[in-house]
Formats: C-alpha cells, structure tokens, sequence
C-alpha cells in the first residue's frame, strides 16, 4: 500500500518555531510500515510543505497531533477524505477526544498505536476483521462511535525498531538528532497527559542498544526524547556509563527531573558527573513554580529546596539549564508568579519558558476546569502555553496573561542578553515578536474586554 504520513506543524508563533525537529510516533510508524513492504513517506510540516500530490494518490493517510496542531490536523483529515481516501489520526488529543476526531477522520488508533495502525492496514487489505483491533474507534453502518477494547501497553520497547528518519521528507533538516529511550513515568502530576497515555509504569531501550545506535548514527548532537531520561537513577547511571566506555559520546540534552540530582539537600556527584563525562551540555527541566502550596496543587513532588540545590548543583559541573515553569495555578497569584521569576533571575537560570497552565484533554486539570466551566477557549490552536484559556481562582485571565508576557520580557531583557545563548537568543526573540504578531494582538485584546467584564461582574476569585 502507498501510505503517506503527516504531523502538522504547531500554529503561530511560539519557542518551537525556532526547532527543526520532530516528534518520533510518525517516522516509527513509517519504519514498521516500510519493514513490512508498504510504500510510506512521512511529512513533518515544520521542516518543509507537504506535498499534497503525494498525499491524494496514497491508500491511506495517518495524521499524528497534538492538541495545538489538531485544528490544523482536521482541516488535512477533510481534504483527504474528500478525495475518498481513508484517513486515521493518532495522538494524545484524539486519544481523548475520540469522538470530535471522529467528524472529521476515519479511524482513531488510541493510545500507543503501532500495532493497531498495523492491523489497520492489514484489514484494509482484506486480512483482518475491523472489530478485532484493540485500541480503534469508528463509526459504524449506522454513524454510531464503536471503541473497540482498549490495547495494552507495549510490555517492552526493545522489539521496536530504531526510527529511520530518512523516511521523513527533508528530514536532514532535523537538528539535534532525536532519540527515544524510554515510555512511562511514575510520577503523576496534575496538569501532565503522560500517564494517562503511556503509563505510569517506566519501559526502556535496553542501554546497549542505545549506545549501539548512537554508535551507528555518530551524531553531532542528540536530544534524548524521553518525558524524563532520568526515571531512575541505576538505569539511567548504567545508559552513560556505557556511552562514556564505548566512546559514544556526543553532545546531548534530555529532559530531567531537578530532584534526581538534588534531593533533600544531597547532591547526587556520581550522576551529575557521568552526565558531563557522557557530554550533556543542556537539561530541561520541570520546574514549575517556587511556590510551595502551587508544586503541591500540581503534585509535583519536590520543594524549592530541591529546585535551588539542583540548579546550583547542574552549573557545578557546566551542564546548562532549561527551566520550565508553569503560571496559573488556582494558588497563584501576580505575585507569587512575579516571585517565581525573580527566582529564575537569581538562581541563574540559562533559559526559560514561562507558560500559562493549560487544560490538556486527559489531564486531571482538564476535568477539573471543565467540570467548573472555568474553561474560555476551546479553540484547541491556543493550546500552546502561551495564550491563557481558562480563568484563575486568584486572578483575572488577563492578570495571568500580562504575567506570563512580563516575565518573559523581564528574564529576557536586552541588558540580561550578554551571555547570549542560542536558547536566549531564541528567548528574547520569542518575547519582543510574540506581541506584535496581529492574532495575538487580537487575542490580547479580546482578552482583556473578557476580564473587565468579570471583574464588573464580580465574579468569583477575580
């Protein structure tokens, strides 16, 4: 079959706007297709266009989203369908969202979706019963929704193949090299869909087929892809042990907890020291917030201790910091907010994101919000961070959106740009242009006309 997949690029501008990069779901789901003798192409839309000649002469089309792109990812659904080409979509938002997706696609893969994809294309080709495929959704003769049975989670990660990125169109464009090591995470906070998607039990790359791999491609950089390249600390040691004794060590970033190098006041030196050796120049890191009641609303499992320790412990050792911070808790307010960027001033942070909390379908601050009608804006593209969709207990969601503007202009002001990063540069850039783009001033203002009308209203926590 001539299967062509898709992930639209996020809308607007925004830090990702900056990043030739991809999410893995596509190009691995085009490597098993390929393995299997189909014809695949994946299209990311952040490296180049889509070549819509190609799209409308395939068997099939898989669409991959997330909640920002999925608008977009709908309007491609309707165009193919329109063709009378089948069309499944895949993703964290469809996964919870089954039914919307549903008016404008074929099928809906949920959750981790390799083999029901898979079997999706096999019974399109007249070799299996649709009911059959565990983790599918579509309608019926009648229009009715039927979700067949849930599949289980993949036991292992170590029968999948390594994605091959040459399948991607313009994929050279790619830069750092993305490479996924792990599924799961134990942790559960709030505001993430991790769990609810992938599972809170931790499944991994065994360490020598990493380093093989890495030892294959020898990469100039590489960002390791995992929600948390650290989930423990023996495997994680183990994984740079090996890179540091097989010499597969490129310069490399991942995305880590800051209390798994400093937790209780003790820092851990052996792992901070094999991420060094092992050449990780960059983490990123979930910080959230330096309030204390704000990390315990959000379920986050470290204190500011932690948070201080550890970004004192990780400039130690010249490894650089990507701090992550989250605005609009119901225990937050412009101050609170204002404190936590002072923070990130202070404690020397290299870069920062701050980004309005955002109710995410399949998280727990989705229902929450739902449930209450706090939620503004179902207008999934401004599903990004930084457009403020929901109304705060202890603000306005204009106080919340001038909060989250501010402290980008303040941490990346042109006075604090002298160690001039390429993540700063990029920050600066983000915070001085995202105002000025004509949407967002639209946004802005409409907006703020929403906030004067509750505050006349008097309406709760504003």
């Amino acid at each position: 079959m001539k299967i062509t997949l898709i992930e639209p690029s996020p809308p607007g501008f925004h830090i990702y706007s900056f990043i030739r990069q991809v999410r893995i779901g596509a190009p691995l789901m085009a490597t098993l297709l390929r393995d299997r003798g189909h014809d695949v192409r994946v299209f990311a839309e952040s490296l180049g266009e889509i070549d819509w000649n190609r799209v409308l002469s395939s068997d099939l089309v898989g669409i991959s989203t997330t909640t920002s792109t999925v608008i977009k990812g709908y309007r491609y659904a309707e165009r193919v369908r329109a063709a009378g080409i089948p069309v499944v979509m895949g993703g964290p938002h469809v996964t919870f969202m089954v039914d919307e997706a549903l008016d404008f696609c074929d099928f809906v893969a949920r959750g981790e979706g390799e083999d029901t994809l898979l079997e999706l294309v096999d019974h399109l080709r007249g070799r299996r019963e649709l009911e059959g495929i565990a983790g599918l959704s579509y309608r019926g003769a009648d229009g009715a929704v039927i979700h067949n049975e849930p599949r289980g989670l993949r036991p292992s990660l170590s029968d999948l193949p390594w994605p091959d990125l040459s399948l991607i169109d313009q994929y050279r464009k790619i830069y750092p090299v993305p490479i996924l090591t792990s599924r799961g995470c134990p942790h559960d906070c709030e505001f993430c869909s991790v769990v609810s998607m992938f599972g809170r039990r931790y499944r991994r790359v065994q360490p020598e087929q990493v380093v093989e791999e890495v030892k294959r491609l020898r990469p100039k950089e590489v960002f390791f892809y995992d929600d948390n390249f650290i989930i423990t600390k023996k495997s994680a040691k183990k994984l740079l042990a090996q890179m540091i004794r097989q010499d597969a060590r490129p310069r490399f970033s991942a995305q880590i907890r800051v209390d798994s190098v400093c937790k209780s006041g003790k820092v851990d030196h052996e792992l901070l020291h094999l991420l060094k050796e092992a050449g990780c120049y960059l983490v990123y890191l979930g910080l959230e917030s330096v309030n204390p009641e704000t990390l315990a609303a959000f379920n986050k499992e470290q204190d500011v201790d932690d948070i201080r320790g550890g970004l004192a412990a990780l400039r130690s050792y010249g490894i650089n910091t990507h701090g992550m911070f989250v605005f609009g808790a119901d225990t937050d307010t412009p101050e609170s907010l204002r404190a936590t960027t002072d923070f990130a001033i202070q404690n020397h942070i290299s870069s920062v994101q701050f980004l309005a909390l955002t109710p995410l379908p399949g998280t727990r601050t989705y229902e929450q919000l739902d449930r209450e009608d706090r939620i503004i804006s179902k207008n999934w593209s401004l599903y990004d961070g930084l457009h403020v969709v929901h109304r705060p207990a202890r603000m306005t969601p204009w106080e919340l959106q001038t909060s989250v503007l501010e402290a980008h202009l303040r941490f990346y002001g042109a006075h604090r740009m002298t160690d001039n990063t390429k993540h700063r540069l990029f920050g600066f850039l983000l915070s001085n242009g995202w105002m000025r783009v004509p949407e967002n001033v639209a946004f802005l203002r409409e907006l703020r006309t929403y906030s004067e009308g509750l505050t006349r209203l008097g309406i709760p926590g504003v």
